[in-house]
């Protein structure tokens, strides 16, 4: 519920998808047609129409190395043709990956780039919610590249965006563990994009589209040309290219509440209007009233004009209260003063009198990032008889996202990085090199710098030295502490990716029994980095040391001083894979219900991925910037597997498959996989299906060779002891009374690489039923249980903080760094500023649920229906820890941490219906999100207390979301259709989830 101004509102919704008119031409007389792997049409909940064993064509289905014959196998397999996502008007398959309902839980999206990911430019699917790195990519049933740069600096996946949309014929989604067949990370399924095959003729499409509201603009391009027949001709050739673009999206141009930090006007229980929820938090003040004067470390909590406060001589802490640093110019850069009353004012003893409110979604928000992606395509596939086929395909994709985000970050405090000192521009001994934090502020003089750096100590005697015009309180001897943004610069992110890709291979027949395949690729992607806008730590210093940036009047300062603050920070990163694999299929002899089928093979891969940190302090921790995420990677391996399979049908009405594989990397590691898959068939409308397997996870580059990562957690009381605490004149019991080094103090999480873990481990379990009651209608449940052990963790800290505290040796794995001492207390224990420790196999994952699917098609003479169901239900997703402790997942918030609090519904579900009379086709598509409740077990909360929410301000439970899409299309010539697609038709707002940092409310 919203506030009624906008409720009542109508308008198109286009934070789902834009509304599109869109206009595809068939240019040529002779009609694009396509010859796929598959001939079988299959549904999109993942069984092919049952057909007699006679008359069933062979088929290469993913998960299996041998011919299937028949409809269903013994794995459930989820098909989406490129037919299925034209009626549905999604216009890339990275979307259609998007929305396939087992996609739970922390994937990567395409407009999580401008929320805050690691991954920025990047799109990734994470099947039953275990993240992106257990789910396995595949093109054509061979591996991908990863993409340069990981999620969250550990999980390394495949780019869902360099997908060549205009040749893809289909993808198979693999809804259980393949490992058995494709080694590594196929533990919660595989995804396989297969293109097409044969194309003939000429075939081109031009798309346009834009939202109700006028935004967001999408358009796409794209033509293909292919001539030869491989039936009569023995060969067929094609090109094809592709242009897309989508615009950028901002919250100010969406209705409140997601324009806006200010959560005061959101509705409770019916009752709208100012002041009902709680303030903003970033908002200073909301319309909610004065939440208190933040002095936080944040920046993004504050807005941008400047605030100083005298901080004595030495900067040891506030002396005065805060003011605003030019009160003639008053509030900047579009932010409003609010005057605190009487009563707020006394509360608040470092606020000023006057506060500048600014709104940094409503001012800079950004809901989803410009995309811009274009590349070409070819296919050459070779004939030769009977005994053999080869192929060879190349494709080539750029893809560029960028965003703008806010104006330049400066912090008032550290730590802000992996080993930031403790620096006062006051400090007449210069910086210090022990780590900790160090509290920003205008020093009393400024003098020339010596070496480009400041100098050691800058007094009146200084040569060159002068008051700082910058301070306020210079001629009291004061250092100014100072808060604020740079205004006039303003944070900006870009990436741009091209990837490079050749594969080939050979098929044919040994014999009339024994087949061979040959097929090999070869894969690069280089990534290029751009961030502007962002703030040289060391240069700041500079300015601050000598004065040479106005901090009064910032708008004056030149376009030279500017840049010199915020030099452009390029990185490049890359990634490789070389792959060869080779394997023979084969009839033994026949058992009573068919051929006793076996397959061997083998496969050697190289993989590499260098990745520099993009925020890096070879020089010194100044030397780099504020805010930009300090992670990187640069690691190599080859891969050396075997492989076979065997499939038995004993009976007609019971086949059984058995598979296996073993991987032995270079970096150590070795696993091997066996997969057990079981078809019972009482009657010919009935399946029984069931599989179980093991499977494994190799150690990812991020995780192995990391450069070390450090994320920042605030210090809890628990950690202390009274002990500790009475060097500091307080004890547990009087905690709120210690210092404030003490009552406020954070530490650094470094995460270290780790180069002897050891693969997690997997078992998985499938057990389902297909039920096809009449032959157009087919009926699918399949039970699904993952359990994950050894799974990649950090440890937690407490055993080596409480050591640290209770002066106790740190436990083996960690290493402690100590704050700088706090100088009111010089003698005192110093606190902790940095725990390092590498990532360890500790926990358990555990993931369960079921799929429910249904196809139904109807040929009613002039009209034909069809029906797709395709729903997933997730029982339980939770992590066992070591000392026995779990957390559960599904249905909530979390895990907070891998699904940036977007997340994770037990319920994922679409149903398409389309009706085809004469030359127009219709489609309707309802999307279904499963509701949540506001708690994650991973920040301490349980599920159903709405523990991350304080109640009364919105329901605890986000509810569920449904949005209908809507497709029409008219054959106006046999060579030209016309399509026009509303998404989200009844413009249906998603509910409010204001926890979430996955996007703004």
């Amino acid at each position: 519920m919203i506030h009624p101004t906008h409720s009542a509102r109508r308008h198109w919704r286009a934070t789902v998808a834009p509304f599109a008119l869109m206009a595809a031409l068939i240019a040529s007389p002779a009609v694009a047609q396509d010859t796929t792997q598959n001939p079988t049409p299959a549904s999109a909940n993942g069984t092919a129409p049952a057909a007699d064993d006679k008359n069933a064509p062979e088929i290469v289905v993913t998960g299996t190395l041998l011919r299937q014959f028949g409809g269903a196998t013994a794995s459930p397999v989820t098909t989406v043709t490129a037919e299925n996502l034209d009626q549905r008007g999604i216009n890339t398959v990275q979307e259609g990956i998007q929305r396939l309902s087992a996609n739970n839980g922390p994937a990567l999206t395409n407009s999580f780039t401008a929320n805050g990911a690691f991954a920025a430019g990047a799109s990734a699917v994470s099947l039953r919610g275990l993240s992106t790195n257990s789910t396995l990519v595949l093109f054509n049933g061979q591996r991908a590249a990863y993409y340069p740069i990981a999620d969250d600096a550990t999980r390394n996946f495949v780019d869902l965006n360099t997908i060549p949309d205009d040749i893809v014929d289909r993808v198979e989604v693999l809804r259980d563990g393949a490992s058995s067949t494709y080694g590594a990370d196929a533990i919660a399924g595989v995804v396989n994009i297969i293109t097409k095959r044969q194309i003939t003729g000429i075939s081109a499409r031009a798309e346009g589209g834009v939202t109700g509201r006028g935004d967001a603009p999408t358009q796409r391009i794209s033509a293909t040309l292919g001539f030869g027949d491989l039936g009569k001709q023995g060969f067929n050739a094609y090109v094809s290219g592709f242009y897309y673009h989508q615009a950028a999206l901002y919250n100010r141009d969406r209705p409140y509440p997601y324009n806006s930090q200010d959560q005061s006007g959101i509705c409770l229980n019916g009752v709208c209007g100012p002041n009902i929820g709680p303030n903003g938090g970033s908002i200073n003040p909301s319309n909610g009233g004065y939440p208190g004067f933040s002095t936080s470390t944040d920046r993004s909590l504050f807005a941008t004009t400047f605030f100083v406060a005298p901080a004595g001589t030495d900067n040891s802490g506030e002396t005065g209260r805060y003011q605003i640093l030019n009160p003639s110019a008053g509030c900047i850069a579009g932010e409003r003063p609010y005057t605190l009353t009487a009563s707020e004012f006394a509360a608040n003893p470092l606020a000023p009198a006057t506060v500048c409110q600014g709104d940094l979604v409503r001012q800079y928000g950004v809901i989803a990032p410009d995309i811009t992606r274009w590349g070409v395509s070819f296919r050459g596939t070779a004939d030769f008889g009977s005994n053999m086929e080869a192929f060879l395909e190349g494709n080539f994709l750029q893809s560029n996202v960028s965003y703008s985000g806010t104006p330049a970050t400066i912090r008032a405090n550290g730590p802000t990085g992996i080993t930031y000192p403790r620096f006062s521009t006051a400090a007449p001994s210069g910086p210090s090199n022990a780590p900790g934090s160090f509290v920003l502020d205008l020093p009393v003089y400024v003098c020339p710098l010596v070496g480009g750096l400041p100098q050691a100590s800058c007094t009146a005697a200084t040569p060159g030295s002068r008051l700082n015009p910058n301070n306020p309180f210079a001629a009291s001897g004061q250092v100014a502490r100072i808060l604020g943004r740079i205004p006039n610069i303003t944070e900006y992110n870009e990436t741009r990716s091209r990837t490079y890709r050749l594969a080939g291979g050979v098929k044919g027949d040994i014999n009339s029994n024994w087949h061979y395949q040959i097929d090999g690729v070869a894969m690069r992607t280089d990534l290029t980095r751009i961030e502007n806008g962002y703030i040289y730590i060391q240069h700041l210093l500079n300015v601050i040391a000598d004065g040479s940036y106005n901090f009064v009047n910032p708008l004056a300062n030149s376009q030279a001083t500017l840049n010199y603050l915020s030099p452009n920070n390029v990185v490049e990163a890359s990634s490789e894979l070389y792959s060869g694999q080779a394997n023979i299929t084969g009839r033994l002899f026949d058992l009573p219900g068919g051929p006793l089928q076996v397959a061997a093979g083998g496969q050697v891969r190289y993989e590499s991925v260098n990745a520099p940190s993009a925020n890096a302090d070879p020089n010194g921790p100044t030397q780099r910037y504020f805010v930009i995420n300090a992670f990187g990677t640069a690691g190599h391996r080859t891969v050396a597997s075997s492989f076979g399979e065997i499939d038995a049908p004993i009976f007609k009405f019971l086949d059984v498959n058995a598979s296996g594989r073993y991987d032995t990397y270079s970096s150590g590691q070795s696993a091997f996989s066996p997969k057990v898959g079981v078809k019972i068939t009482p009657v010919h409308s009935l399946i029984f299906r069931g599989t179980f397997s093991r499977g494994f996870r190799i150690p990812s580059f991020a995780e192995a060779n990391a450069i070390p990562t450090t994320g920042f957690v605030t210090a809890a009381s628990s950690l202390y002891n009274n002990t500790y605490l009475a060097q500091y004149g307080c004890s547990l019991a009087t905690f709120n009374s210690c210092p404030t080094y003490i009552r406020s103090a954070s530490y650094g999480q470094t995460t270290l690489a780790s180069p002897n873990l050891q693969p997690e481990k997997s078992r998985s379990w499938t057990g389902g039923v297909s039920f096809t009651p009449v032959r157009n209608i087919t009926l699918t449940f399949d039970f699904y249980d993952i359990t994950k052990t050894g799974a990649i963790t950090t440890p937690s800290n407490s055993p080596a903080l409480q050591a640290y505290y209770q002066n106790q040796p740190i436990p083996a794995g960690y290493t402690v760094i100590a704050d700088s001492p706090d100088p009111n207390f010089s003698t005192a224990r110093p606190r902790v500023a940095f725990v390092q420790a590498g990532l360890v196999n500790a926990n358990t994952q555990h993931s369960q649920g079921f799929d429910i699917g249904a196809s139904a098609h109807f040929n009613l003479g002039a009209v034909k229906l069809s029906t797709l169901v395709d729903t997933s239900y997730i029982i339980d997703l939770s992590t066992t820890f070591p000392d026995g402790s779990v957390e559960r997942y599904a249905g909530t918030l979390g895990n907070f941490n891998l699904t940036a609090g977007s997340g994770t519904p037990r319920w994922h579900g679409t149903l398409q219906n389309t009706v085809e009379f004469s030359k127009f086709t219709f489609t309707g598509t309802l999307n279904w999100f499963g509701g949540y409740n506001l708690s994650a077990a991973d920040q301490g909360t349980q599920p159903g207390d709405c523990g991350l929410l304080s109640a009364p301000f919105v329901h605890c439970d986000v509810p569920d979301y449904f949005t209908f899409d809507l497709n029409s299309s008219v054959k106006v010539r046999k060579n030209f259709t016309f399509y026009i697609n509303v998404q989200n038709l009844f413009d249906r707002l998603p509910p409010i989830d204001p926890i979430t940092y996955g996007a703004n409310n």
